[in-house]
């Protein structure tokens, strides 16, 4: 396994690993230059045998225990990301060409059990439970809001972001 200091990268590349699918850590430590400008990295490249292979940028979210609240809590689904990361991921999209789609895949760390949380695919990973939920840039990138001008961020409306994510095995 990859180094991994971020544990929502590291339980992800552990799902990859589980479920066999082969991929290939980015490593963050080296910036980018192309074309005198600089790019932000994505996380892994997740190759497929039927479609386009991933460029994956994983976003680490914690999920909020659902005993005895709605599942739309203000810290359910969050699934914010900069406007620098939506700009950097099309660049690479269009860098790696027609053979390669950009996702974004938002890794949920579980605060409660997970019986008790709306995802029927969770990982366990380091006595932590977490769930992994994908959209392809284009979709989330069409459904965008602003949510802080400060610190140049956007999200997706929860009900949009829980109808358009997917589990990732339906991007490969």
């Amino acid at each position: 396994m990859g180094r991994r200091s971020v544990h929502y990268e590291a339980a992800f590349e552990s799902y990859l690993r589980g479920k066999g699918w082969p991929y290939v850590v980015v490593d963050e430590a080296k910036k980018t230059l192309f074309a005198g400008i600089s790019i932000k990295s994505f996380d892994f490249v997740v190759y497929s045998d039927s479609r386009a292979n991933l460029l994956v940028d994983v976003k680490g979210r914690k999920f909020p225990d659902q005993s005895g609240s709605s599942s739309r809590s203000s810290r359910a689904w969050e699934n914010w990301v900069t406007r620098d990361d939506i700009e950097s991921l099309r660049e690479w999209e269009n860098i790696f060409g027609v053979d390669f789609s950009a996702v974004l895949v938002f890794a949920y760390w579980l605060q409660g059990p997970p019986q008790r949380a709306p995802f029927e695919d969770v990982h366990f990973f380091r006595n932590k439970y977490y769930a992994f939920l994908a959209i392809t840039l284009a979709e989330y990138a069409d459904s965008v809001r602003p949510r802080s001008a400060k610190w140049q961020t956007v999200s997706m409306p929860t009900s949009e972001f829980t109808r358009q994510s997917a589990d990732l095995a339906t991007f490969l």
